[in-house]
C-alpha cells in the first residue's frame, strides 16, 4: 500500500534500563503474513523484567499486548482484510507436538518462538508503529468489534493468560480462594473467579486497590500485612482452610504463607514468579502427605480465545476500569518505569500511537 512509510518510530531496547525511540525500517511481510499498524500496547511485567534485568540481549523491540489495524495482507492469507481492527497473540502453539497433545501449549517448541516483530530479534514489537505478524501466529489474531476500543483489544492477551490460570484450579461453586495482590493481574483473577461463583478473599497493601477488588467481586478484602490473617481465614472457611491461593505478586515469602493457608489437597498457583533463580525450602510432606499442589501457569491458551474475546468485548470482564495511564510512544520508557513502580493511582499502563 502506498501510504505505508519506509521507516517508523520504535522504542528500541539497547541494554539494561535503556529504551531509545529511534527510526527503524517498517517490517516487510511475506505471502502468508500480515502488517498491522499498532494503536495500543500494554506494558507487561515480563517485558519489564527483561528490560530491568537484561535477561535477553539487545537490540529488541518489546511490547506484546498489542492491538491495531491491518494495513497489508499477504497474498496467501485468507480470512483477513486491510482495515480490520485486531488484537494479537505473539505466541501460538503448533497443536500437534507432544506438549500440545497434553495441552501444555506454553512448552511447545513453536509456541516458544515469538511470531510478531517490529524488527531485530522478534520480541513482540508493540512499542513500534507497525508489526509483522508471521504466518504461524495468524490463528492468534482476534477481530475487535466496532463498539470496543483498541485499548480493550490490547487486553485480550493478558485476560487470556489469567483465564488459563483460573482453569487450572480445581474449584467448585462456593469454594474460597485467596488472591494475593490486586494489581491488574490480581484484579483480573478476582473478577474471573467471582464470575464462576467462587468466594474471593483479596489482599493488597493499597487502599485504592482494596476498594477496586471489592467492586470486581471479592467477597472479603484484607490488607496484605494483616497480622491475624491465618485466624481470619480459618473463620471465613469454618476451619477448613482455603481451597486455593493465587500468588499474583513475585514475593517469595508469600508462597510459604500460601502453602500454610491452603487446605489439604488444595492448590497454590504461582503466576508472577517468572524470574529464574528464586529458591524456597519446602517440607516435602506438605506435598506428599497433605496433598497440597504447587502449580504454575504461564502465558496464553489458544483454545479459550473465543471465550476470552466474549468476556472482554461484552465487558463482563470490563478491562477499561484497569487502565489508568496512557503514554505516547515517545514516552514508552516512562510508562515502563511507572508500571515497574506503581503508585496508589496506577494500575494498567498503556502505550498508544494512534486511535484508541
Amino acid at each position: 500500500m502506498s501510504d505505508i512509510p519506509k521507516t517508523m518510530r520504535a522504542a528500541v531496547y539497547r541494554g539494561v534500563n535503556d529504551l531509545r525511540v529511534e527510526r527503524v525500517p517498517v517490517p516487510r511481510i511475506g505471502a502468508g503474513e500480515l502488517l498491522v499498524r499498532v494503536a495500543a500496547c500494554g506494558v507487561c511485567p515480563t517485558d519489564i523484567k527483561k528490560i530491568h534485568y537484561g535477561t535477553v540481549p539487545p537490540p529488541r523491540i518489546f511490547g506484546h499486548e498489542t492491538a491495531g489495524i491491518i494495513v497489508q495482507v499477504g497474498a496467501r492469507v485468507r480470512g483477513f482484510r486491510a482495515g480490520e481492527r485486531v488484537a494479537l497473540h505473539h505466541h501460538v502453539p503448533c497443536r500437534k507436538c507432544h506438549a500440545c497433545r497434553h495441552g501444555a501449549f506454553a512448552q511447545c517448541p513453536q509456541y516458544l518462538k515469538t511470531g510478531i516483530t517490529a524488527g531485530f530479534e522478534p520480541a513482540g514489537g508493540g512499542y513500534a508503529e507497525f508489526v509483522r505478524v508471521m504466518d504461524f501466529c495468524l490463528p492468534g489474531v482476534v477481530k475487535i468489534p466496532m463498539r470496543n476500543s483498541f485499548l480493550e483489544g490490547a487486553m485480550v492477551e493478558p485476560v487470556n493468560t489469567v483465564l488459563k490460570g483460573v482453569n487450572k484450579l480445581h474449584l467448585l461453586k462456593g469454594d474460597t480462594v485467596l488472591v494475593i495482590g490486586q494489581g491488574p493481574i490480581g484484579l483480573m483473577f478476582t473478577r474471573l473467579l467471582a464470575l464462576r461463583g467462587v468466594n474471593v478473599v483479596a489482599t493488597d497493601l493499597m487502599p485504592t486497590r482494596q476498594r477496586l477488588a471489592k467492586e470486581f467481586g471479592a467477597s472479603t478484602v484484607l490488607r496484605g500485612d494483616t497480622k491475624n490473617l491465618p485466624e481470619r481465614i480459618a473463620r471465613l472457611t469454618h476451619g477448613r482452610g482455603l481451597d486455593a491461593v493465587v500468588v499474583a505478586v513475585s514475593v517469595d515469602a508469600l508462597v510459604t504463607q500460601a502453602l500454610a493457608l491452603v487446605r489439604g489437597a488444595g492448590q497454590v498457583l504461582l503466576f508472577a514468579h517468572t524470574k529464574r533463580g528464586a529458591v524456597l525450602p519446602l517440607d516435602l510432606a506438605t506435598v506428599c502427605v497433605d496433598e497440597k499442589d504447587v502449580i504454575g501457569s504461564y502465558s496464553s491458551d489458544i483454545t479459550i480465545q473465543e471465550e476470552v474475546a466474549q468476556l472482554v468485548f461484552s465487558r463482563r470482564m470490563d478491562v477499561r476500569r484497569l487502565i489508568t495511564h496512557i503514554f505516547p510512544l515517545e514516552e514508552t520508557a516512562a510508562g515502563v518505569e511507572l508500571a515497574a513502580h506503581p503508585t496508589i493511582k496506577s494500575l494498567k499502563v498503556m502505550v498508544t500511537h494512534g486511535p484508541r
